[in-house]
């Protein structure tokens, strides 16, 4: 017995989503997911504070980069919305006038929810490598860990894992060091 073939969501459904969801479009398929819990929230919130200063502002660091807050992605037919993401202002001079971004960025940061972990990674973070983002953190505010990975042709490759309250060199913003205990809400 055959089945129907499913229709390939389009930007068309994704705009038709209610505002309180985050929509994607994932191999074909829209996926929607709730906004940030606040755990999830603080969590991608301080980690653009931390970042902000000394990447995008050049505040106590050394500046170069755009960091942005959950940026729409149109990476070849995929539409994906990281938590966080960035730019080397060398390859980006300045940001783009359409509300979406096509070309892809040097990082992402996905915050890890019970609804979106496996998504993000199983889904997106392929997505991400073959669109060659050169780097990607995951963050679990549940288990109040950091995961870093550094794209090698096309795979991940988890360069480290960090934990609870310590204090990290993460690359590619290895230049300035970053308390996790104020991501974590206890």
């Amino acid at each position: 017995m055959s089945h129907p073939a499913e229709r390939m969501a389009t930007y068309e459904d994704l705009l038709q989503v209610p505002e309180n969801l985050v929509a994607e479009i994932i191999n074909g398929r829209l996926v929607t997911s709730p906004r940030p819990a606040p755990r999830h929230a603080r969590a991608s919130s301080l980690v653009g504070v931390e970042l902000g200063g000394p990447f995008d502002k050049g505040s106590g660091g050394p500046g170069g980069w755009w960091i942005l807050d959950e940026p729409e992605l149109h990476l070849s037919s995929h539409v994906l919305v990281p938590d966080l993401a960035g730019w080397r202002r060398e390859r980006m001079p300045s940001l783009p006038t359409t509300a979406w971004f096509e070309q892809a960025p040097d990082w992402i940061c996905e915050v890890l929810s019970p609804s979106t972990a496996r998504a993000d990674r199983v889904e997106k973070l392929p997505l991400y490598a073959a669109a060659g983002v050169a780097h990607a953190w995951l963050i679990d505010p549940d288990l109040r860990t950091l995961e870093v990975f550094e794209n090698r042709d096309g795979l991940w490759l988890l360069l480290a894992a960090h934990e609870n309250d310590n204090r990290v060199r993460a690359v590619p913003f290895d230049a300035v060091e970053i308390a996790l205990g104020g991501l974590w809400v206890d």
